[in-house]
């Protein structure tokens, strides 16, 4: 979600400058590329990017297309096809040997509900969303409607739809990716052909780190380098201060007894004891088991994580296998970590593979490193479904 954030950050100082934007979004990727549907780029009037939508080849080629977009008021879609491995004809070096489509869309300020405007929106609550990016990948001529609607968890709609016949089966397919967590790109085959990216938004990663220690510092400088919400609690008041940790949102001073009911927890929050003191880990730890929780890391050696889950058994707290799969003790990968830097690093690197449900292994040890499978497309048209690979 940083980068969603950062484009908002840009937008708005470009606004201020009267300054025109556009939107360059990775809508569909075939085969290999470095980023995947749902990248994004603004791309201001004067040649400022925020974001990114590959590794650095294509963002001068979208600048042109951008620049023209701009001045036409008209969405364009862009299509780079590296499969034959001759990048150079495109004048990028892309070297991805794969089809990638991106859609560049001008900011029209004074529309209600622009993509910035539903960018804010999305942010502006912790819930997930569902992002709907319209395009014509059959006729690139066509109207693009490019980022027009978004459902929230209530199922109200912000924004419009280019053509209502395909309302209807939009609304249940965006309710599907609400349900079952994963975004897909369909065509629907209503008298005009569009392709939707229909997209689930999730909130950012919650960190909470329970331990104002110095060790705590560079865990927090990685974790917001990513975007993530960070909180710090401990009960030591002079340790836990702003001037400490000017990265942190919030800081809360407060015995291990009264430290939750100052939290929302849900399921995109993660946790960290590191306070160093036996007792007001182990006080954490019980009211965090039962939640059963995505990741709660604890600091130190496995004796230290098993004396405290013995003692919560020996209190009668009942500790399922399930709960103890998300307790990770020592906490990290094994990268070879020895400094406090680097076992921030270890920290980091375990977290982001649990909540990506990966192993955290080499990728040079994997044959396919994305799935692409989930990149298809489905054609949709009343009264059959066809599903077609592309």
């Amino acid at each position: 979600m940083k980068e969603l954030q950062d484009i908002i950050q840009a937008f708005d100082a470009a606004t201020s400058q009267q300054k025109q934007t556009a939107l360059a979004t990775v809508v569909h990727v075939e085969g290999s590329s470095y980023r995947r549907a749902g990248a994004r780029m603004l791309i201001t009037e004067d040649g400022q990017l925020t974001g990114a939508i590959s590794g650095g080849c294509l963002e001068g080629d979208a600048l042109r297309k951008a620049r023209l977009v701009m001045a036409q008021n008209k969405s364009m879609l862009v299509t780079y096809d590296t499969t034959d491995d001759d990048d150079a004809k495109f004048g990028v070096g892309l070297g991805c040997n794969g089809i990638i489509h991106i859609l560049i869309e001008p900011i029209f300020v004074d529309k209600q509900d622009n993509p910035i405007a539903l960018f804010k929106l999305f942010l502006s609550k912790r819930q997930s969303v569902v992002l709907v990016t319209i395009f014509s990948l059959n006729d690139k001529q066509a109207v693009q409607p490019g980022t027009c609607v978004l459902m929230t968890h209530d199922e109200t709609l912000h924004g419009s739809f280019p053509d209502e016949d395909i309302k209807d089966a939009l609304m249940d397919d965006a309710q599907d990716v609400l349900k079952n967590g994963n975004s897909v790109t369909k065509t629907y085959l209503y008298g005009d052909k569009f392709t939707c990216f229909i997209e689930l938004l999730e909130p950012t990663i919650s960190l909470v780190i329970f331990g104002a220690g110095n060790d705590a510092i560079p865990l927090v400088q990685l974790a917001n380098v990513l975007g993530w919400h960070i909180t710090l609690i401990d009960g030591r008041a002079n340790y836990a201060v702003p001037a400490r940790f000017p990265l942190v949102k919030r800081i809360i001073i407060a015995k291990p007894e009264q430290a939750l009911q100052q939290l929302t927890i849900d399921n995109r929050a993660i946790f960290v004891l590191m306070t160093h003191n036996y007792n007001y880990d182990v006080a954490i730890l019980k009211q965090l088991v039962p939640l059963q929780l995505s990741y709660v890391a604890c600091l130190g050696p496995k004796k230290r994580l098993d004396r405290m889950l013995d003692e919560l058994k020996g209190e009668d707290l009942n500790i399922t296998d399930e709960q103890l799969k998300s307790i990770y003790g020592p906490a990290g990968l094994d990268i070879g970590a020895e400094t406090s830097d680097e076992i921030a690093l270890s920290i980091l690197s375990e977290m982001q593979a649990v909540l990506k449900k990966r192993r955290g292994t080499s990728l040079r040890e994997k044959t396919i490193i994305h799935n692409r499978k989930a990149d298809q497309i489905v054609q949709q048209e009343r009264p059959a479904i066809i599903i077609k690979s592309c």
